[in-house]
């Protein structure tokens, strides 16, 4: 299996021809939705410092903010409703993707392996995920493969419920098909979440190690989106938090059909 994306972010700047440095941008724009990250030789760090701007503020149910990274980008024209992952009905496209000149899709795979090496420091408001969506150049190939989902009122001395699993959104072909299980696992150091995505079913990992099976299997070209959420209106008065932090260490995918979509 030939490896499609090695990524380990040592360069001086965000590969923007893999990654898109917003969060579903279609839905506000790519200035509003842009992430707060830097790299470093520890690699990818994804913060929401003090001043970051709530995401899509007047059409998302609650205060949340988001710092994420994305493997693909489209959407159709502006007024359309033919953007990634609608997170509510009526939805239409206030900017349209990609940038202009820029192929929307950076690594789509279509089965194969994708592992995230990650650490994360939460507070009780906020979480991290890394999961692949579909490519929704047409509405029923908008399912769901979660590597993983941490939040941080979830997590022990040690341990963390660590969510992983299948959601169908507009996929008649899929059903929902998710947990978050308690694991001897402490986010804030290294580990590596990933999947092996067959034809027949898709395993998910920690660490090497299989933790859970699904013998779904979306059949279209799926991108991978890696972030971190805050919940402002979670907050406790009087505590101070210091800022949620996700760094990732690298990201690996392999697959036997190649980048482009099918």
């Amino acid at each position: 299996m030939i490896p499609d994306l090695e990524e380990r972010f040592t360069g001086g700047s965000l590969d923007e021809s893999v990654w898109t440095p917003a969060y579903l941008p279609a839905w506000s724009s790519r200035e509003a939705a842009a992430a707060a990250y830097r790299l470093d030789p520890d690699g990818l760090h994804l913060t929401i410092p003090d001043d970051h701007p709530l995401w899509c503020p007047d059409l998302h149910d609650g205060p949340l903010r988001v710092s994420a990274v994305q493997t693909g980008n489209r959407s159709g024209p502006v007024g359309s409703t033919q953007g990634q992952q609608p997170f509510r009905e009526g939805l239409v496209v206030a900017q349209e993707q990609p940038a202009p000149g820029r192929d929307p899709w950076g690594f789509t795979p279509h089965h194969g392996r994708v592992a995230v090496r990650c650490r994360a420091e939460l507070g009780p408001r906020s979480m991290f995920s890394a999961w692949m969506v579909g490519i929704e150049d047409r509405p029923e190939r908008s399912g769901e493969i979660c590597l993983v989902e941490v939040f941080g009122d979830a997590l022990g001395e040690g341990t963390a419920r660590v969510g992983s699993g299948i959601h169908p959104f507009r996929d008649p072909a899929l059903h929902e098909e998710f947990s978050a299980d308690p694991m001897d696992v402490d986010v804030a150091v290294l580990h590596e979440y990933a999947v092996e995505w067959r034809p027949d079913g898709v395993d998910f990992l920690v660490d090497g190690r299989v933790v859970r099976s699904s013998r779904q299997s979306p059949d279209y070209p799926m991108l991978l989106i890696i972030g971190l959420f805050d919940f402002p209106d979670r907050a406790v008065p009087e505590r101070v938090e210091p800022p949620p932090e996700l760094v990732v260490r690298s990201v690996t995918g392999h697959t036997p059909f190649g980048r482009a979509p099918a």
